[in-house]
């Protein structure tokens, strides 16, 4: 059996065989399993009327202890969005009542934002349908085969210096 980036490094060594196309078995896999993911991942949040910055935002407040609180600069670090996306996918939040944002008691001009009640009961309601997809997404491989994987991409991230922070 081979995949579309099998017949791509083909192409190539015939096109190119001074070229060493090796790094694209790993990149574009990683390119393309990453557009096939992020669509049924879209898909989930779709349903629920989130989609992934929205839910990244929601789940990261969720994972932190009660009152599920953190500054907007916490909030950007413990998640995956962008600092500038980070305003107004709050803005959003906010207004359909899923956070809250005020001003911080110990610096009068830092904001926390919290979820609310209705943001924690769809971030608790979204959680198993989203590990059922992921689930679902690494059905092809063993157990063995998913930890060597998540091993590897650790590996490149650190090494990329995507550290724990």
């Amino acid at each position: 059996m081979a995949d579309h980036v099998d017949l791509v490094l083909e192409q190539w060594g015939t096109q190119r065989p001074d070229l060493d196309a090796s790094p694209m078995a790993v990149l574009a896999r990683l390119s393309r399993a990453a557009r096939l993911v992020g669509a049924e991942l879209a898909r989930t949040f779709g349903e629920h009327g989130l989609d992934a910055s929205s839910f990244d935002v929601l789940a990261t407040l969720r994972r932190h202890p009660p009152p599920h609180r953190l500054s907007p600069t916490e909030l950007m670090r413990s998640s995956m969005v962008t600092s500038g996306a980070i305003t107004q996918r709050l803005d959003r939040l906010e207004t359909r009542g899923l956070i809250s944002r005020t001003t911080s008691t110990s610096d009068g001009r830092g904001v926390l934002v919290a979820l609310t009640d209705e943001g924690r009961d769809l971030i608790d309601g979204v959680l198993p349908a989203h590990i059922d997809t992921e689930q679902r997404l690494l059905a092809a491989l063993t157990p063995k085969q998913r930890a060597a994987l998540a091993d590897g991409l650790r590996t490149l991230l650190e090494s990329l210096g995507d550290t724990r922070t």
